[in-house]
């Protein structure tokens, strides 16, 4: 990790940091979240269900929004501490929640920060860095990410250990390290504005003006490369098979996993995610894009037909541990080929439209995985529908991209 710091350039490494701060702050919240709001606010499983759909689907049509924006007015940074801030502020907020409602809101903004930061920041640390090292800057980024992933349900553990059942108490200080985020990427990043963005030297009045007037968005999304519309095609059909995490949790219980047991089963995952995040990108940097991709939903593919036949605990831990080894492989990789494939000018529209596709193909993937395993038995969900339309999706990637 030493050595990758020293060859990464400040704005990714301080990225990274920013990402193992904030996510450590909301992996604290959301673990406990459906249980605060059955236990403390009496609200039905309907309503979390409902409080998780909106959240993500609101961040999804943002992301695409705000990755447009950003490039038209030149400051990724500023959306980025912008949508970092939001999530932030709803930390403490939750903390004194007393209606399922006021639940629904937070999350909503929370997710709307979401939506508005993660494109502008993954061209701001796309635009740091040069090609040829631009998938460990995207593998670091998300290890560090997945760290802080770990981190936080350990955090929130130890406080609940010492006050049980004291979920207020964990959300207050949520707040801790979503603010200490908020320094680092503000004092820690000093974005240089695109001389390509045609706005990039505006008055911000004049930016706004020419934003307002122009249809740019529709001619923006026109003037996509064809091969960069073939990948989001791949990545879609993909995240049809990637249904909800939930569903493995599921099988992980069936095959033998005690329940007290599946918390630590989801910090292991985030803790390989995180040691191999780098050097999975590493690996795309050295024999390329598509391959690194190709090999991660291959990887997946093996993982949802494994999930068909698994029958001790032993077993679930083991494919796990290689579940987060797609992570690793494909994760920086995908990311850093949106960057190879569009030029800077375009990158906040392309990030945006790359989250798009993953937020919203994830919706109808959980929905169709649960309503073939419901009718059909979860081995034809895991075998033929997730394996299946995985492997189809490689082909395809494999088949038109070339990076």
């Amino acid at each position: 990790m030493a050595t990758t710091k020293r060859r990464l350039p400040k704005t990714v490494v301080t990225l990274g940091i920013v990402s193992l701060l904030n996510d450590a702050s909301s992996e604290m919240i959301y673990p406990l979240l459906p249980f605060f709001l059955r236990e403390h606010l009496k609200a039905s499983v309907a309503f979390v269900g409902l409080v998780e759909g909106i959240a993500e689907t609101t961040a999804s049509l943002l992301k695409l929004a705000s990755g447009w924006i950003s490039d038209r007015i030149g400051r990724h940074k500023l959306l980025t501490f912008i949508g970092y801030a939001l999530a932030g502020a709803t930390r403490p907020v939750l903390a004194a929640s007393n209606a399922a409602w006021q639940v629904l809101g937070l999350r909503f903004i929370d997710r709307v920060g979401k939506g508005i930061r993660t494109s502008p920041r993954d061209a701001l640390l796309a635009n740091a860095c040069d090609e040829n090292i631009r998938g460990v800057a995207f593998g670091f980024h998300r290890a560090m990410d997945h760290l802080g992933a770990a981190v936080g349900p350990l955090i929130a553990s130890a406080v609940l250990l010492f006050s049980p059942n004291n979920y207020r108490l964990v959300f207050a200080l949520a707040a801790v390290p979503a603010l200490l985020s908020l320094f680092v990427l503000w004092f820690g990043i000093s974005e240089t504005h695109s001389h390509t963005s045609r706005l990039s030297n505006a008055g911000t009045e004049n930016r706004f003006k020419e934003l307002k007037a122009h249809v740019g968005f529709v001619k923006a999304w026109s003037d996509l490369p064809t091969t960069f519309r073939w990948y989001l095609v791949s990545l879609l059909l993909f995240t049809l098979s990637n249904s909800s995490d939930a569903f493995l949790l599921l099988r992980a219980k069936d095959a033998g996993v005690p329940e007290s047991a599946i918390p630590l089963l989801w910090t292991w995952l985030h803790i390989v995610k995180s040691m191999a995040g780098t050097h999975g990108g590493m690996l795309s940097d050295k024999i390329g894009r598509t391959r690194a991709i190709v090999l991660g939903w291959l990887v997946y593919a093996g993982v949802y037909a494994s999930f068909a036949f698994l029958q001790s605990a032993w077993q679930v831990w083991a494919v796990f541990t290689v579940y987060g080894l797609y992570f690793a492989l494909t994760e920086g990789a995908e990311r850093a080929l949106v960057a190879d494939l569009l030029p800077q000018e375009k990158r906040g529209l392309g990030y945006g439209a790359f989250h798009f596709v993953v937020g919203t193909g994830m919706m109808p993937a959980s929905v169709l995985f649960g309503l073939i395993w419901q009718l059909f038995g979860f081995q034809v969900a895991f075998f033929f529908f997730g394996a299946g339309l995985a492997l189809c999706a490689a082909a395809l990637l494999a088949a038109k991209i070339r990076r």
